[in-house]
């Protein structure tokens, strides 16, 4: 009797299917509609270049309130109209805008914006990341975004990371208006947080910036106007007809499905991955973002 019941035992373990091995994409792919957050239309910045492609921009005003705000001014002034991308510069930035012109702000522009690069950590909620950051005492995430911060010093600033939008300037005390945008299409250069004003990141189209031509000259401008990538129009979702606007979502990172989500990303144990990491750095969790229908 002992002896059938071991060798039922056996039978039924060997017939059991190994249990699945979860990856960050069948978390994403699970996760229920609870545990996603709609970008405001007035958040998203849709960029058309003249050459047909498309770039979306999702703003962050909690971060950057008086840029983000004059971003928007400029879109509603249609300031970007003419204006091209006119530096690309290999594993760091693709840059927009009117390039020096001496094209009149928009009503609305502040022209000489405080330096947003962080902003109190007091009043935003944290999920913390659990693995050492080189930039700041801590990191995690706040509302959808990637952050470092202090909490003794009671500071926190959005990222560099790839993907990421910031305002180009001149040199301090210059903090740039909005007018000359940048985003990052290289590693992810984080020695820029808390030196420049990050004001949203690319949802969708980064490839329409990090697959063009590369500038020759220093930085990474295009030696000849005629390599200028024209842009055919810059406009808040929220001022396009409702049948074309474009609508995005985001994981809530406050959510249940992003921990466990962040948790895989750091110790990934599916088929293709023999040793786990242990620990994975900040922009190295993109935030899921996907298309509403």
């Amino acid at each position: 009797m002992k002896k059938l019941l071991i060798a039922s035992l056996i039978a039924l373990t060997a017939a059991a299917p190994p249990t699945k091995l979860l990856t960050p994409t069948d978390i994403v792919n699970a996760a229920p509609p609870s545990a996603w957050k709609t970008i405001p239309a007035d958040n998203v910045l849709v960029m058309d270049l003249a050459s047909g492609g498309r770039v979306v921009i999702q703003l962050a005003p909690a971060f950057a309130p008086v840029h983000v705000a004059n971003i928007k001014a400029l879109a509603r002034g249609r300031y970007w109209d003419g204006a091209t991308v006119y530096r690309v510069q290999d594993n760091y930035v693709a840059q927009w805008g009117q390039n020096e012109s001496d094209k009149p702000w928009p009503a609305g522009v502040t022209a000489k914006p405080p330096a947003e690069y962080s902003r109190p950590l007091k009043g935003l909620s944290s999920t913390v990341l659990g693995s050492p950051d080189p930039y700041a005492p801590g990191a995690g995430f706040s509302g959808g975004w990637p952050i470092a911060y202090s909490a003794k010093a009671n500071w926190a600033n959005l990222a560099h990371c790839y993907g990421s939008v910031g305002v180009g300037r001149d040199l301090s005390p210059d903090t740039g208006t909005g007018g000359e945008l940048y985003a990052v299409i290289g590693h992810a250069p984080r020695q820029l947080d808390r030196v420049i004003a990050v004001v949203g990141r690319v949802v969708d189209g980064i490839d329409r910036l990090s697959s063009l031509p590369r500038g020759t000259e220093a930085l990474g401008f295009y030696k000849d106007k005629a390599q200028y990538v024209p842009i055919a129009s810059v406009r808040l979702a929220s001022d396009m007809p409702a049948a074309e606007r474009p609508s995005y979502e985001y994981l809530d990172t406050a959510s249940p499905s992003f921990a466990r989500y962040l948790k895989v990303r750091a110790n990934r144990h599916d088929d293709f991955y023999i040793r786990p990491a242990g620990g994975v750095d900040l922009c190295n969790v993109q935030v899921p973002v996907r298309k509403k229908a």
